[in-house]
């Protein structure tokens, strides 16, 4: 596995390996902040088994971090995540400083709109301009037939889908399911925050999405009604104090008809959660396909 540190570096790898591959084959791509776990894991894999050849990127990107957000707090272990994706088949890692990504400060920027202005982007204003930016240097410079990207961050991927869409950007983005603990919790790079009796709380968001299945395909069943039981049962949980709990279509993330009976719709709607736990924000969502009274998970 090669390790590169800089952009010259990886150009390099990149190139020679161009050079002798056949035309056909391809490059798959897994662009993370590190801090790797078993989610980000299963990305790597599926790159190996999809592509000839595949590149891990893990940078911290200060871009999409607010003035009072966890940039330095944010965890970092360099060697275990290096361990980790040698051992998930990864052939070439992109560990850049932040100084080789910005050796100036950026005056170009990419403003996404709409998509962004609900969820998290509602209470983070350029967070998804930073992830808009560092994200396309990233496939300039990868230059991937795909990538591969966690629908734990559902907002994320349908941001990345658009920006990539509206710029031609020649990649293929592969949304890949969320990993879950054992209990169901989402995997994070935040859970190592949690406390223990935080921890334990913190199912609820994954057994609150999970009878939203049910919920939905009750007749008569509105936004409005089923936002109601979303937000009562995570109340459930003393600790839990919800930043977001929205029920939107995807991809576009738009508000359906409040007053709509959901047990008929037809089309993709998105249950998103954000709740924190004492210092810690945890997202979660379900994504279902409705059609008419059936659901697709």
């Amino acid at each position: 596995m090669i390790v590169a540190t800089t952009i010259a570096e990886l150009k390099q790898a990149l190139k020679e390996w161009r050079e002798s591959a056949p035309s056909t084959a391809r490059v798959g791509f897994v662009p993370t902040m590190g801090f790797l776990h078993e989610g980000h894991a299963s990305l790597m894999r599926r790159s190996k088994a999809e592509c000839e050849y595949s590149v891990l990127s893990i940078f911290v990107n200060p871009l999409q971090f607010g003035p009072n957000e966890d940039f330095d707090r944010y965890p970092r272990d360099a060697e275990r995540d290096l361990a980790l994706a040698e051992a998930n088949g990864i052939d070439l890692v992109f560990m850049p400083s932040v100084a080789e990504m910005y050796p100036k400060k950026p005056v170009t920027k990419i403003l996404i709109s709409e998509v962004t202005e609900r969820l998290c982007g509602a209470s983070r204003p350029g967070h998804f301009d930073g992830v808009g930016i560092v994200v396309s240097k990233l496939f300039h410079l990868v230059q991937p037939d795909r990538a591969y990207f966690g629908m734990k961050d559902a907002q994320q991927v349908a941001v990345i889908e658009r920006m990539t869409e509206d710029l031609n950007i020649p990649v293929e983005i592969v949304p890949c399911e969320t990993v879950r603990e054992a209990d169901g919790l989402a995997l994070s790079s935040r859970n190592v925050y949690l406390s223990q009796e935080e921890r334990a709380q913190a199912v609820i968001l994954s057994q609150t999405l999970k009878a939203a299945e049910t919920w939905v395909k009750t007749p008569g069943m509105t936004k409005r009604a089923l936002s109601d039981k979303i937000e009562s049962s995570i109340g459930q949980a003393s600790l839990a104090e919800i930043d977001y709990a929205e029920i939107l279509t995807y991809p576009d993330l738009e508000e359906p008809d409040a007053a709509a009976d959901l047990s008929d719709y037809e089309g993709k709607l998105i249950i998103a959660l954000a709740v924190k736990f004492g210092r810690t924000r945890l997202i979660d969502n379900r994504l279902l396909e409705l059609r008419g009274g059936g659901i697709h998970v």
